[in-house]
């Protein structure tokens, strides 16, 4: 890395490095990735893409490469989590891929991220660096100086902070903003599909509410594994993706569930324990030549499973912006920020909602299952037609 000129620096190899990362080299700019650990992200449980998500894995070529690992689930079955009644069946399957013009996919995270690095390494304009940390930088008028954590230095005429939540770039960019838990952590865990209890529907994704906690539950692995998310309510802070828990943790936050979804969740056995964070709007995302991007500026709150998305949609605005104004990279970073600032606010706060929603007590609960069953599922899903529709 000493002395190196680069075109685009990013930090960062997880979802949102590799997207930006490919979606630059389409455009015919080179980058180099930066990643902090020695092997590349394979890590995580499930994952949700909309059609918005998956229409940009097929314009960077990466959908032909995961699709026979992802799932294509018929239905959204939203279900009170205590009776088990079923509230709505929200369509999805052909019905949505053929009104976005996108399908909408749930695959393990770790088979994107495979997928996403095939990609990148199949483009010459790409190079990858493991075991590379984007501690700090410094900004230099036409360049910017990346300094890495054993203090190598390159010259990069952009850098690009997909270092997630608790970001590096960030930290130069908006040092007075930190992350802070909300009081609710996710559970999440893989098993095989067999055990999927018979009264369910196979291909679908599952949402079971319930006071202060949901459980969610769909196809991954081409149907051949189900992944499970159980949230809520708990104080314990284990920021990160892969801290291991007991089993009766995630039991015990949904002993007041019905018996078919209890039933799946005992089936599990190893669990992984996630604290959820917010972050606190930016005031800017961009400091010089330096840019956030993803997770880094906007992490989102798992209610509309959209946080890998919106990394995606950042990806390829970025690059649009980077490439139709590669000689005014300030003018560049405008234009992102822009374009990005009020999507991705409306589908946070759209999240927020969701989290709110999913967890009601009492009568506004009842009222809550009330309108779910009485509204039309395709008049439900036509409400989401700002989110799915999405292009840039």
């Amino acid at each position: 890395m000493a002395g190196a000129n680069l075109d685009i620096a990013i930090a960062g190899g997880g979802i949102g490095g590799l997207a930006v990362a490919i979606a630059l080299s389409r455009l015919g700019i080179s980058s180099q990735v930066f990643e902090r650990r020695a092997e590349f992200p394979d890590e995580g449980a499930g994952i949700q893409i909309g059609p918005n998500g998956t229409r940009i894995l097929q314009s960077l070529g990466v959908a032909e490469l995961l699709q026979e690992r992802a799932a294509i689930p018929d239905a959204l079955s939203v279900r009170d989590g205590i009776t088990g009644r079923e509230l709505t069946r929200l369509p999805l399957g052909e019905w949505i891929s053929k009104r976005h013009g996108a399908p909408y996919w749930t695959a393990h995270r770790k088979d994107l991220h495979k997928a996403l690095r095939r990609r990148a390494e199949s483009e010459p304009l790409i190079t990858l660096n493991p075991g590379v940390e984007i501690t700090s930088f410094v900004n230099d008028g036409e360049s910017i100086k990346v300094i890495g954590n054993t203090g190598e230095v390159a010259n990069a005429s952009l850098l690009i902070g997909a270092d997630g939540l608790w970001s590096n770039v960030r930290k130069q960019i908006a040092p007075a903003v930190w992350p802070q838990p909300v009081g609710k952590a996710a559970f999440r865990s893989v098993v095989s599909a067999d055990r999927l209890p018979a009264e369910l529907i196979p291909n679908a994704v599952h949402i079971w509410l319930a006071p202060g906690a949901h459980i969610v539950h769909y196809p991954v692995n081409g149907g051949r594994d189900i992944a499970l998310v159980v949230i809520a309510n708990d104080k314990a802070l284990q920021p990160g993706w892969e801290n291991v828990t007991s089993a009766e943790v995630p039991h015990n936050k949904v002993l007041d569930f019905a018996s078919s979804v209890q039933s799946l969740i005992q089936r599990a056995d190893e669990w992984r324990q996630w604290t959820l964070y917010s972050l606190p709007s930016l005031t800017r995302w961009s400091a010089g030549r330096a840019v956030l991007l993803g997770d880094a500026a906007h992490p989102m709150l798992p209610f509309l499973a959209q946080g890998a998305v919106m990394a995606l949609e950042d990806a390829e605005t970025l690059a649009e912006c980077s490439a139709s104004s590669r000689n005014d990279m300030k003018a560049a970073l405008q234009k992102f920020a822009q374009q990005r600032r009020y999507r991705v606010r409306r589908v946070a706060e759209a999240s927020e909602r969701n989290g709110r929603i999913y967890h009601m007590t009492g009568a506004s609960a009842l009222a809550r299952n009330v309108t779910m069953r009485l509204m039309p599922p395709t008049h439900v899903m036509a409400g989401f037609n700002w989110l799915y529709g999405w292009r840039i």
